[in-house]
């Protein structure tokens, strides 16, 4: 049963992902994206991470995608004509990117060998190496953990991004006083 639950929610991620990318109307792939989020959700709960699946629901599907939409309505964001190989720089991108997919799908399974397994590696409690140390799981405290020691850096850098974004937005979105009357 896991198997076909994993089929239908990886075929609906794919689905749902390729109609975001290929949808003349921002709204529609807006909407798109948020079923991918949902499928990838329902992915980590096959997969018994609920904390990942809880925080992919809230954080992604529900505040990023609601400012998203936002932007999309701020922005008054016009319908595309829908074709998208009409730039030679879109054709030049998009024959990379699939080949680059190509190239990865190839060399994860090329040969008779499948990706590698990774085993959980223990997080030290202590970064002189006193104590027993906290073992990598599934649990929130174990990411919190990592999220707050190892990769603290990261998580404030990607902080800073999102507020440029959303000042970025702010002042794109702000009408002049000589726009006012258009």
């Amino acid at each position: 049963m896991a198997d076909i639950l994993f089929y239908v929610f990886a075929a609906a991620t794919l689905i749902s992902a390729l109609l975001m990318v290929l949808s003349p109307n921002a709204v529609n792939g807006a909407i798109f994206m948020i079923v991918s989020f949902v499928s990838t959700a329902a992915l980590f709960v096959l997969l018994e991470a609920y904390f990942l699946a809880v925080i992919q629901i809230l954080v992604y599907a529900g505040a990023v995608m609601v400012l998203f939409l936002f932007i999309i309505m701020l922005l008054d964001v016009e319908r595309d004509d829908g074709n998208y190989l009409k730039d030679k720089l879109s054709l030049a991108a998009s024959i990379a990117g699939f080949s680059l997919v190509a190239i990865l799908i190839v060399s994860a399974f090329a040969g008779g060998q499948h990706l590698p397994e990774t085993a959980l590696l223990p997080v030290a409690e202590n970064p002189v190496g006193e104590g027993a140390g906290l073992e990598f799981t599934t649990s929130a405290k174990s990411f919190g953990y990592s999220l707050f020691t190892k990769y603290m850096l990261p998580f404030q850098v990607t902080g800073f991004l999102l507020l440029a974004a959303m000042i970025g937005v702010i002042v794109v979105s702000k009408k002049h006083e000589g726009e006012v009357g258009k």
